[in-house]
């Protein structure tokens, strides 16, 4: 279980004093947490999820905080964190930084069809809207500094057709830009995992902790990259194009970002073929986190490398 600090009944019951949330019914682990601890709590007032934060700072989690709440208000189903009696949402539980928001319907869908694409899509849109009036700012941590940085501490552990790869697309990235695009605030990790459904209707969006400012069409495309994707790491031409016109419906994309289409799925691509093999070779002193075979994002880029094309479907 991936419950690495543990908060006992009576330590809630104590932390909870300082909310008005009712009487602590359940508390329960959650099994699936990668990088902080998770539990479901249940009170008197309803359902709720608490978090205990392992790996970001205290002075890095107000953005995502206030992000979500300024998106929940805005009618974007996320989690939406509580303030306590201090109209904070942030306090501290066990020595770690603590939140607690509120727990949403729904479950992942691992094999999604057309029509859940297309929800996702005008959510995406929707969110992407939402969000142009949300003040604060957060950098893209895996920027093109951070390319340049991490791929010659991965090298010397890849093959040497990996290593030309991986330095050429690098290299690439950094002559082709997505910086002219129309930029805002994205979610940067919407994967399958992090989104739940009920039936076709989508009940929820999680796991903002990854969010920053960056090209919107790098979001749209981090999102193909995993909803649309077929088992030959080719896009399924079905998938994407719901995905995208539903996208486009709620906003409307430029032509730039058209032409910028097979730039934006390659930096896509890279991000997570990139940060997959950081995490699997260079792992800090007591990482939380688990390495996903990064495997499957080098063949997804090197599909989108040897289609060369820019046909978006809108």
């Amino acid at each position: 279980m991936a419950v690495f600090t543990r908060v006992t009944e009576p330590e809630l019951i104590s932390w909870l004093d300082d909310y008005s949330l009712g009487q602590l019914l359940e508390l329960q682990g959650i099994a699936s947490g990668i990088e902080n601890t998770n539990y479901f709590v249940t009170t008197s007032n309803g359902r709720f999820v608490l978090t205990l934060f392992e790996k970001l700072a205290a002075s890095e989690l107000p953005f995502y905080l206030n992000l979500m709440s300024h998106l929940a208000r805005h009618g974007i189903p996320c989690p939406s964190p509580v303030a306590n009696r201090h109209n904070q949402f942030l306090s501290e539980l066990n020595g770690k930084s603590a939140c607690i928001v509120s727990r949403l319907s729904g479950k992942s869908l691992m094999n999604p069809e057309v029509i859940h694409c297309a929800a996702i899509g005008g959510m995406l849109g929707r969110l992407h809207n939402a969000a142009q009036n949300f003040a604060e700012t957060m950098p893209n941590a895996h920027d093109a500094m951070w390319r340049a940085r991490a791929a010659p501490q991965v090298t010397p552990f890849l093959s040497p057709p990996d290593v030309a790869l991986l330095e050429s697309e690098v290299a690439f990235h950094e002559k082709h830009t997505l910086a002219a695009l129309p930029q805002g605030v994205i979610h940067a990790d919407l994967f399958r995992d992090n989104v739940l459904f009920e039936g076709a209707r989508i009940g929820g969006l999680i796991d903002f902790y990854f969010a920053c400012n960056d090209s919107l069409l790098y979001d749209v495309a981090i999102t193909v990259n995993d909803w649309c994707m077929g088992v030959d790491s080719i896009l399924d031409e079905a998938r994407t194009q719901a995905l995208l016109q539903a996208y486009h419906a709620v906003r409307p994309m430029q032509k730039k970002e058209y032409i910028a289409w097979p730039i934006a799925l390659r930096a896509a691509a890279l991000r997570f073929w990139l940060s997959r093999l950081y995490d699997m070779y260079l792992p800090r002193e007591n990482e939380l986190i688990h390495a996903h075979n990064p495997d499957q994002f080098k063949y997804i880029l090197q599909r989108h490398i040897a289609a060369n094309s820019n046909v978006i479907w809108l």
